[in-house]
């Protein structure tokens, strides 16, 4: 990602960026230096700094922020100069790559009189923040419904079947209604439509009168007769202030929300999930992790279970795969993907080559990219990608869970805490002795085409194994 590039006392043309995660696509301006969005088209927000327009910046400064799917970015200043236009404004939305957000002309310029670069123009009307249209009175927004003829029979209508109706001027009733439980369903309205272009219907509708705008909303008024085949269970809900009767509050979802959403669905739709438990003792890697405290090396215990379970991807890569479509796909890296929560949702920051690191080396990378997801500055290289991945509950307190797989990886592993638990042990002569363990319960999640139960199986067996051996991992 770059700032605006400064121009000299002669005009040239300025060449910057805003792409994904500092990839560059190119938007050209004259005769002031700005910055815009990199070509193509995808979701953003804007965040402004509270900058003014006319006020001073100086190189570095930041000008902006800006929400991609997965990250926070912020646009700085690359030069001193004066903010001569602020084209875009803040929380807009859905802001076209290549579109000019803003202009930078040099100290000593006349930026009041700086206009619009006619090629590039402001930004399209679809990336403009979605602002309902006011209603004349500011009263709750009730919908307008046609006239209740007794006698006449009535239809319950979908969204887009009643936008048709409305746009044509046709009414349901001129219509037979297809859909489940009487509903006048898209296709309905769509065949009116086609009959009316074929003459055989006229518009017959009534033009709706002003809305009138009772300071109270009025009870619906019953019918004079059973004028529905059946009663409208539930009524419908409409947008309006809080408590009041049939409205409800709408959530503004952001960008990363909706690509978790996108990819949740898509991976337990489209994967055949199987799943596979085990205990594992914790005693050995607790006392190896108050060994190296008193080294003044600091490591957590989900440090240990990242290397435990790149070690044993390195011994059997069969389960270090993909699947591509068409069948699975071995990879030659071992990187550990691990769930970090974020008040924007959860992100995947991954640890490359974990099986070659140390612990401590491990460690270090963890805690730099969680404060990084947290921070919404996670670069797209240290998010995208991965072979298997790691979701840890135990701080929570949570026992046992089950993730959703991460596609196109085949596993995610799911921790739990671990927890005391006595177990009846034998002594060399034979004298049997209660002694308490620490236990962690791990299930993975993997994905039956690529990692059968059998492989699944003897993989939590050797996970197991080398993970109650911390010597195995330091």
């Amino acid at each position: 990602m770059a700032a605006p590039w400064r121009l000299g006392w002669e005009p040239r043309l300025l060449r910057c960026v805003l792409g994904f995660g500092g990839r560059r696509g190119l938007a050209v301006l004259k005769g002031a230096a700005g910055w815009s969005a990199g070509r193509g088209a995808s979701r953003r927000w804007l965040h402004s700094t509270r900058r003014l327009q006319g006020e001073a910046v100086s190189a570095g400064d930041a000008l902006c922020e800006i929400e991609t799917d997965k990250a926070v970015v912020t646009l700085d200043a690359s030069d001193d100069g004066i903010l001569a236009r602020i084209v875009v404004e803040e929380g807009s939305k859905n802001i076209r790559l290549g579109s000019l957000i803003g202009l930078l002309v040099e100290e000593g310029q006349d930026w009041k009189h700086v206009e619009i670069p006619k090629e590039v123009g402001p930004p399209s009307p679809a990336s403009k923040p979605s602002v309902p249209h006011p209603s004349p009175e500011p009263q709750i927004s009730i919908p307008v419904k046609p006239e209740v003829t007794p006698g006449k029979l009535q239809f319950r209508l979908s969204p887009a079947a009643r936008n048709i109706l409305e746009k044509h001027t046709l009414d349901a009733s001129q219509g037979t209604a297809t859909g489940p439980r009487g509903i006048f369903t898209k296709e309905d309205a769509l065949k009116l439509v086609h009959l009316k272009q074929l003459g055989k219907i006229t518009e017959s509708r009534p033009a709706p009168a002003p809305p009138a705008a009772p300071t109270v909303p009025l009870p619906a008024q019953a019918p004079a007769g059973p004028s529905y085949p059946r009663p409208m269970i539930p009524p419908m809900s409409i947008p309006g202030q809080p408590n009041v009767a049939g409205t409800f509050t709408e959530i503004p979802a952001s960008n990363i929300r909706r690509v978790i959403a996108k990819r949740l669905t898509e991976s337990k739709s489209t994967i055949p999930h199987a799943y596979t438990t085990v205990d594992c003792d914790l005693g050995a890697v607790l006392k190896a992790r108050q060994n190296l405290i008193r080294d003044n090396i600091k490591v957590s215990v989900n440090d240990f279970i990242i290397k435990a379970a790149a070690v044993t991807l390195k011994q059997m890569p069969g389960v270090n795969v993909s699947w591509d479509g068409e069948g699975p796909k071995q990879l030659p890296f071992v990187d550990i993907s691990v769930a970090v929560a974020t008040d924007r949702g959860l992100i995947t920051p991954v640890i490359k080559d974990a099986a070659a690191k140390g612990i401590q080396e491990i460690a270090d990378s963890v805690k730099a990219l969680s404060k990084k997801a947290r921070d919404g500055k996670l670069l797209p290289e240290e998010y995208q990608g991965g072979s298997f991945s790691i979701s840890n509950l135990g701080m929570f307190g949570i026992d046992e869970f089950t993730s959703v797989i991460n596609p196109p990886q085949a596993c995610i592993l799911s921790v739990g805490r671990f927890r005391p638990v006595l177990k009846l042990v034998q002594d060399e002569e034979g004298n049997a002795s209660l002694q308490q363990h620490q236990l962690i319960k791990v299930t993975m999640s993997s994905d039956s085409r690529a990692v059968d139960d059998e492989l699944a199986t003897r993989f939590l067996e050797s996970f197991k194994a080398n993970l109650e051996n911390p010597a195995r991992l330091i």
